[in-house]
């Protein structure tokens, strides 16, 4: 029996395999620190002796083992034995006996001091449309372009077959491919466009244990040091640099993505929570500061975007007699103890194009009509430009589909505004085109809809597993869902 236990405590190392990487943020990216004395709710993690953000191992470690699962299994399956995510990252927690993980995950810290972005947030009455009392709350977040060092370690056992062993470099590069592409999204709020992000450059180490150079040469290795080495071959793929094809790895995750392009009719205004140095109008539009743009631009959050449209969601269930269920489901919900993440992911993005302009305005007496004493103040609006709006739904079903798509005609048509003073006509969106995508496993379909010299045209869809045209009535068969789910007749 000791002996027994004895052999399965040893792990010889045939080989161990140094990757590291430069991750750079695309997003805000918010990465709490808990710590309740914060100035604001939620501060940033920083590191204690440099003072520059920190990225946690353990972060890093749970973002990749969450995405090499949904790309088994789809989404929000749960692990199995032996499958990618306990093979690369060790046993579950419910499993006593599970293997340690054979990959090693460094603390990342940001290159720099990094910028710093306030954002205010609200909870809204969606009966009311105003803000409820208390539910206000300011957080940190990490700027656009910040650049964080990873750093990997591999250790392959002696005792595991050549084809395993290949196996496993290649759960690495699939792990890594997903950070490498923007696949993966990190910290808080993610679902709400922040924590997008990407590797643009790759350095490898290969060190094979049973060779002497190459023992006094990992044993020799810097391994303290942090980020790439300027004498160091670079790679802009992660398969290329550990020799490897991940050209026929299965992808199980189902999703119904939607981009589509708005023209801003109006102004559009979303309350900057950021202190505003020298002069400054009262109100100003939210902006953010963007990679490769010396200034920062106007945004159309993720956070704003996401309650107008449950708010829209909200009146049309219950316009149909449904139940609030269908729409706690689709945006996620927090009970108590009870709590559901929304399975729509709704993307911050750039207003390109856009003019500001101040205009002054002052509150008028109601009782007297005439101006309110004390009360001119200036506001910064943001005037014309265009979005690109992107939705993503996840584990779609057809009544779901059904009810995004009678948000979408709702922007489509200026009928749902966007931002805040809406009841001065501001954040009226007119649509221009959109593809809407089937990313499902084995099965991908997708539709273009167009809107030219004031028609709008919705060209016949294309079954991209089957080269096969689906009619465009096919849109409307998911409607049809959602009336069926309502208990409503066809």
């Amino acid at each position: 029996m000791n002996q027994e236990r004895l052999n399965r405590n040893q792990h010889p190392i045939a080989k161990r395999i140094i990757v590291r990487g430069i991750l750079i943020l695309d997003t805000p990216t918010c990465l709490g620190s808990g710590d309740a004395d914060s100035p604001t709710d939620l501060a940033l993690l920083r590191d204690s002796v440099s003072d520059c953000a920190l990225l946690t191992g353990a972060s890093i470690t749970g973002a990749l083992r969450n995405y090499l699962r949904e790309c088994e299994h789809g989404y929000g399956a749960g692990e199995q034995n032996c499958d990618r995510a306990t093979t690369l990252f060790g046993g579950t927690r419910r499993d006593p006996d599970g293997e340690k993980s054979p990959l090693i995950i460094n603390d990342a810290i940001s290159s720099k001091i990094p910028v710093i972005e306030l954002r205010d947030g609200v909870a809204i009455e969606s009966i009311t449309g105003t803000a409820k009392k208390g539910q206000k709350y300011d957080l940190e977040l990490l700027a656009a372009e910040t650049e964080f060092q990873l750093g990997f370690e591999l250790s392959v056992e002696k005792n595991l077959s050549q084809s395993k062993q290949q196996a496993l470099i290649n759960l690495l590069a699939l792990a890594l491919r997903g950070l490498e592409q923007g696949d993966i999204s990190i910290g808080m709020k993610k679902r709400r466009g922040f924590g997008r992000c990407h590797v643009k450059n790759w350095q490898v180490w290969n060190f094979h244990l049973e060779n002497h150079d190459d023992r006094m040469a990992w044993l020799n290795f810097e391994h303290w040091r942090t980020g790439l080495l300027p004498d160091r071959e670079t790679y802009s793929s992660i398969a290329t640099a550990l020799g490897v094809s991940l050209e026929n790895e299965k992808d199980e995750r189902d999703r119904f993505l939607i981009h589509a392009t708005f023209n801003l009719v109006g102004s559009l205004l979303i309350r900057s929570g950021q202190d505003s140095t020298g002069r400054a109008p009262d109100v100003v539009h939210l902006k953010s500061h963007l990679p490769d743009k010396s200034d920062s631009l106007p945004v159309l959050s993720g956070t704003s975007l996401a309650g107008v449209l449950r708010h829209r969601a909200e009146r049309i269930v219950n316009t149909l007699g449904g139940s609030s269920t269908l729409v706690k489901e689709l945006f996620g919900f927090v009970e108590g103890k009870e709590a559901k993440s929304s399975s729509l992911v709704v993307h911050e993005k750039v207003i390109e194009n856009a003019t500001e302009l101040v205009q002054n305005r002052i509150a008028i007496d109601r009782f007297t009509g005439g101006a309110y004493h004390g009360a001119l103040f200036d506001e910064q609006p943001i005037f014309g430009g265009s979005v690109c709006i992107e939705l993503e739904l996840r584990n779609p079903q057809d009544h779901q589909i059904g009810l995004l798509l009678l948000l979408l005609k709702d922007l489509w048509t200026s009928d749902l505004p966007v931002g805040g003073e809406s009841s001065i006509g501001r954040g009226r969106l007119k649509g221009i085109k959109a593809d809407l995508i089937w990313n499902r496993p084995q099965h991908p379909k997708q539709w273009k809809i167009t809107q030219s010299n004031g028609n709008l045209q919705i060209e016949d869809g294309l079954d991209l597993s089957k080269s096969e045209t689906l009619v465009k009535d096919d849109l409307e068969q998911f409607v049809k869902a959602l009336l069926k789910e309502l208990g409503k007749e066809v």
